[in-house]
C-alpha cells in the first residue's frame, strides 16, 4: 500500500500546485500494470460488498478513486447489455460513495464550470437501455473538503435531464441542449424545452443555464427568462463552438425557424397542427 500512502501524504502539495490542472495528476489504472496493482486491489475490496459484475475504469486523483463498474442482469447476458455504476472511493479507508447509475455511459475532455476552478469530467448518460429513455447530464469533480470525488447538479439520484425520448401527449416537444464556452476556458450546460400546445393556448419555453457558483463553489441552476433567454435560444441553435458530442437539437424545426425565419415556419405549424390532432 505504499502507493496509496504516498498519494495520501502528497495531497495538500499537490493541491496547491496542481488543483487547476487535475490532469497533469489524474490518472487512469492499468490494469496490466504492476505499479497499479495495489491501487486495483484496494479498490476491489473496498467494493466487495457492492452489486457489479466487473471494474470498467478506475481514475485517481490525489486520495480519492473514480471507480466505474459494469453488472450484467444474468451471466449470460451480453458485455453491452448491463448497466453501469460510477463510485468514489477513499484511497486511505475504504469508505465508498455510489454518485450514478445508469445506461450508456459517455465520456467528454476536461471542462471549467467557473471561472478558475479545477477542471471536471462531464457525462451523458442514460436512465436504461432499449426503452424510451432519457439522458442525463452531470460533470464528476474531485471535493477538496471531502477527500472524494461528487457529482454535479443532482436530483433525486440524477444528474440534469438534457434528452426525453418519452411521447407528449397533446404537445409539440422540442428539445434543445449545448455545452457552450462562457467566456475564458469556461462552459455551461443550456437546455430548451419548448412546448406546443396548438392554437388555443401559448406555447411555453423553459430555458435553463448549469454552472458552478464562483464564490461558493455549489451547484448553480438557473432559469433564464427576457433578452438573455432569447440570446441562449439563438446561441443553442447555432451551437457554434459546442463542445462536441454534447449538443442536440439543433436540427429541429423549431431552431430552424429561429435561425432562418420564414422558411421552417409553415412546416412547424403543420406539424404543431397535425400533432395536436393526434392526440
Amino acid at each position: 500500500m505504499a502507493a496509496v500512502l504516498a498519494v495520501s501524504n502528497s495531497l495538500s502539495a499537490q493541491q496547491t500546485t496542481t488543483a487547476q490542472q487535475p490532469t497533469t495528476t489524474f490518472r487512469w489504472m492499468n490494469f496490466h500494470s504492476p505499479q497499479d496493482q495495489n491501487i486495483i486491489t484496494w479498490v476491489t475490496r473496498s467494493l466487495a460488498v457492492e452489486n457489479w459484475t466487473a471494474i470498467r475504469e478506475i481514475g485517481v486523483l490525489y486520495d480519492a478513486a473514480l471507480v466505474v463498474t459494469t453488472d450484467r442482469a444474468t451471466p449470460q447476458s451480453l458485455p453491452n447489455t448491463g448497466s453501469f455504476s460510477v463510485w468514489s472511493v477513499s484511497l486511505t479507508s475504504h469508505a465508498v460513495e455510489p454518485l450514478i447509475s445508469g445506461a450508456g455511459l459517455r465520456w467528454s475532455g476536461w471542462e471549467r464550470f467557473s471561472r478558475d476552478a479545477p477542471l471536471e469530467l462531464p457525462v451523458l448518460y442514460d436512465n436504461c437501455r432499449n426503452c424510451a429513455a432519457t439522458t442525463y447530464f452531470t460533470s464528476f469533480y474531485y471535493d477538496p473538503a471531502l477527500h472524494a470525488w461528487a457529482a454535479r447538479w443532482i436530483r433525486d439520484g440524477q444528474g440534469v435531464p438534457v434528452w426525453n425520448t418519452k411521447p407528449s401527449s397533446g404537445v409539440v416537444w422540442t428539445q434543445v441542449y449545448a455545452l457552450l464556452p462562457e467566456g475564458g476556458d469556461q462552459t455551461a450546460m443550456f437546455t430548451w424545452n419548448h412546448f406546443d400546445y396548438g392554437p388555443h393556448r401559448h406555447p411555453e419555453d423553459f430555458i435553463y443555464r448549469y454552472d458552478v457558483d464562483p464564490f461558493s463553489g455549489l451547484d448553480r441552476t438557473v432559469l433564464l427568462s427576457g433578452p438573455e433567454a432569447s440570446a441562449i435560444k439563438l446561441r443553442l441553435c447555432n451551437a457554434q463552438n459546442a463542445v462536441p458530442g454534447v449538443a442536440r437539437g439543433q436540427d429541429s424545426l423549431l431552431c430552424q425557424e429561429l435561425l432562418h425565419p420564414g422558411r421552417g415556419a409553415s412546416q412547424y405549424r403543420r406539424r404543431a397542427g397535425s400533432s395536436a390532432a393526434r392526440h
